[in-house]
């Protein structure tokens, strides 16, 4: 059985008018994960041919703004397109600090929740959600889909994670942002493929901008996703969250540098690009 990857936002904190913010949507039989929710992420949703109402939980790597940038469109947008008289809660998978973060969020919507329960009799309570907190082992099975986190290292955010997606046989593990670290190669260990952000210190340390620069202390560069990849015996290495963002062309040069490090299939595109492991694809 396999799994399939839709990089839903590939880029980074810097607007760009053709990247959303980080997200990556994981379908696994018939349960749908979004993993991060930087800006942009329903219309990606949307592209994808899917929807915050269809999603089956959500999966956050860490708490930085532009992993979290869509958040409240995702709650409240899934609250009001989900038509079930009953509707479940939407599980929300992240690392200490998400139940505050989720619950600031929805008392910043207050207003709007409010308007939209007294204009609409179907509406009678807040958006369901239910927050689960972790840093490392198993957090979900269901159906046959079984995930479990490690720690990553995103110093001096922290605690960060990375998750891994088993289903049938298959699996999928998602990075986030971190350097290389002894859990995510645990995490990784003998998985399908590895989605991994990853950056160019050598574009970066052109850049005259000291802020620019030191994001170069706390993510892996392309070289050093490859080499994690390479370490965990993964087979397809899919990079995302492109920082800076490759110019039309250029994928080739981003694969070239991961090739140096890991001998095995490396994928990255636009948003949308779409990965299929473990199966026919």
């Amino acid at each position: 059985m396999s799994i399939e990857i839709t990089l839903l936002g590939t880029g980074s904190p810097i607007p760009d008018p053709h990247r959303a913010g980080p997200a990556t949507l994981v379908r696994a039989g018939d349960q749908v994960f979004l993993t991060d929710c930087g800006r942009g992420v329903l219309q990606r949703l949307a592209a994808a041919g899917a929807a915050a109402s269809g999603l089956t939980a959500l999966l956050l790597t860490h708490l930085h703004s532009d992993h979290i940038a869509d958040l409240g469109d995702v709650l409240i947008t899934r609250w009001v397109t989900t038509f079930d008289p009953d509707p479940p809660a939407l599980p929300i998978l992240g690392p200490p600090g998400t139940a505050a973060v989720v619950e600031a969020t929805l008392r910043a919507f207050g207003p709007d929740i409010g308007y939209r329960i007294a204009h609409h009799a179907d509406l009678t309570a807040p958006p369901p959600v239910t927050v689960h907190e972790y840093t490392d082992g198993p957090v979900w099975e269901r159906g046959g889909v079984r995930i479990a986190v490690a720690p990553t290292d995103h110093r001096p955010v922290a605690p960060t994670i990375g998750f891994r997606v088993d289903h049938a046989g298959s699996a999928v593990v998602l990075a986030g942002d971190t350097v290389p670290c002894p859990g995510l190669d645990r995490l990784a260990a003998g998985a399908d493929a590895l989605v991994h952000t990853v950056i160019r210190p050598d574009l970066i340390g052109q850049l005259p901008a000291q802020r620019i620069v030191d994001i170069c202390d706390y993510h892996s560069s392309v070289q050093q996703a490859g080499a994690t990849a390479a370490r965990a015996g993964v087979d397809t290495l899919v990079l995302t969250h492109y920082v800076p963002a490759p110019a039309p062309g250029c994928y080739d040069q981003w694969r070239a540098l991961a090739a140096t490090e890991f001998a095995g299939r490396i994928e990255c595109g636009d948003d949308l690009h779409r990965v299929v492991v473990g199966g026919p694809g």
